[in-house]
């Protein structure tokens, strides 16, 4: 078999892959594009965009059932219509893959693969019956949901954040085993469409990587809307009841049981089926490509961006390694990695935005440190349109100034959280922030406010 020869080889055709591919390509280099599943990869297939298109059609129910609240009188109940529901988040999807696809096949230079990429060398990929040669590879491949080998998971039919996009009937009553992002999203949204819903987690709070008041904030949120909650699970299991799923989490207590459970356990790199040991790749032991601060693997010429390189579970991070590679590479600008500050949203409703430093963060860097914050329940715009759950927490290195991190759980706080983040990149003092005049009114125009209301960090 004769091999083909190109410039560089992008596997996975993620946030960074076709991003990397155009780049590349319009530096004049041939470019073989590989994917062996749906263009666009997790985020406009199963994550961001079906996920947030439910979202939405979660919140406009809500919103409905409360119209009362703002004086508004509807003829007759809400109803949901699921079908619908997942008809328009279906279109949301392909519109979004089909506009991909028609900007990969408009690149000359480059050619996409579909099939599962192996490493046979360090510089040789073989895709199906094609051997494809490069001296520049790039893995892009991606994460998949982790299934935990719990007692009895083997002897159910459970769901994942991937098939749960597939899923065409409305869970009567929907078990969500895990405490964390993708499980909390999920549930919010299926309880406003009308299924029972029931969290398992086992550790003793909601998103434990937050602070505490953020998730006992987060668990209040839920638990207003009927959600039930249960924390600490210390024995989970597993078993048919019928045409139900029993759920055990903790002994002595009566199992739950419901029509369909959806596993959100965290996830695993898209990296143990790549024959990286072929080509001398290096991983950790959970299994990410180990790369440097400007994302270059254990042997020269290949690279690892977004989910498989453990530097990022997001988008925005997926992208901004992109960034990095093509800077280096083509730009001669040395961006890395740890110029990057960590920032992400929680998109239950009112969402969580949050950047930098956690408070326990600050705490165990013994830095001094001041904090500002304020609750939802005094700013106007929130009691303005009724979403009072929630506050903002600013935190500020007391010696320098330096804004340390800031968590905005209320509504909008996924963007009102950018105006701290910016100030951040731009390295500017808290002062900065105390002095802007902010539009009123809106939830981020409290932010200057807490910045003129600093205390020490007990």
């Amino acid at each position: 078999m004769t091999a083909k020869t190109f410039d560089a080889i992008v596997i996975g055709t993620g946030q960074a892959g076709p991003s990397l591919a155009g780049r590349l390509n319009a530096a004049g280099m041939s470019v073989a594009l590989i994917e062996r599943k749906l263009i666009g990869g997790t985020c406009v297939n199963t994550g961001c965009m079906p996920t947030k298109a439910m979202v939405a059609s979660a919140y406009a129910a809500h919103l409905a059932r409360r119209a009362a609240d703002y004086g508004v009188t509807l003829s007759g109940p809400v109803g949901v219509d699921y079908a619908r529901i997942k008809a328009r988040k279906d279109k949301v999807t392909v519109d979004a893959r089909t506009n991909l696809e028609t900007w990969i096949a408009s690149m000359k230079g480059c050619t996409l693969y579909r099939g599962h990429a192996r490493f046979e060398a360090a510089n040789m990929v073989r895709v199906g019956d094609d051997l494809l040669i490069a001296e520049k590879i790039f893995l892009n491949t991606g994460g998949r949901a982790a299934v935990p080998d719990l007692p009895g998971i083997h002897d159910i039919d459970y769901l994942t954040n991937s098939s749960m996009m597939d899923l065409d009937v409305l869970p009567r009553h929907l078990i969500v085993v895990g405490g964390s992002y993708v499980s909390l999203e999920f549930a919010q949204m299926f309880r406003r469409f009308g299924s029972e819903v029931t969290v398992i987690e086992k550790a003793p709070r909601l998103t434990g990587r937050e602070d505490e008041d953020v998730s006992a904030a987060i668990l209040s949120i839920l638990e207003n809307e009927g959600i039930s909650v249960h924390l600490g699970a210390d024995d989970i299991a597993f078993a048919r009841q019928g045409g139900d799923v029993a759920v055990t989490f903790s002994a002595g207590k009566p199992p739950a049981v419901g029509s369909h459970v959806l596993l959100a356990t965290g996830r695993v790199p898209n990296t143990d089926d790549l024959g990286l040991d072929k080509a001398g790749v290096a991983v950790d032991t959970r299994g990410f490509v180990t790369v440097d601060d400007q994302l270059r693997t254990s042997v020269p010429g290949i690279w690892a961006m977004g989910d498989c390189n453990g530097k990022g579970a997001f988008t925005h991070t997926s992208y901004n390694d992109y960034e990095i590679v093509a800077a280096n590479l083509l730009d001669n600008d040395p961006r890395k990695v740890s110029d990057r500050i960590e920032a992400y949203a929680l998109y239950i409703d009112p969402p969580l935005g949050r950047c930098g430093m956690t408070e326990a963060a600050v705490k165990k860097s013994g830095r001094r440190a001041l904090v500002g914050q304020r609750p939802m329940t005094r700013v106007g715009r929130a009691v303005e349109k009724g979403e009072t759950q929630g506050f903002m927490k600013i935190l500020v290195d007391a010696d320098t100034r330096e804004i340390l991190g800031c968590s905005v759980l209320g509504p909008g706080g996924d963007e009102a959280v950018h105006c701290v983040l910016d100030l951040m990149y731009a390295r500017a003092p808290v002062d900065t922030l105390a002095r802007a005049v902010h539009i009123h009114p809106n939830v981020s125009e409290l932010l200057p406010t807490i910045a003129q209301e600093l205390k020490p960090l007990g």
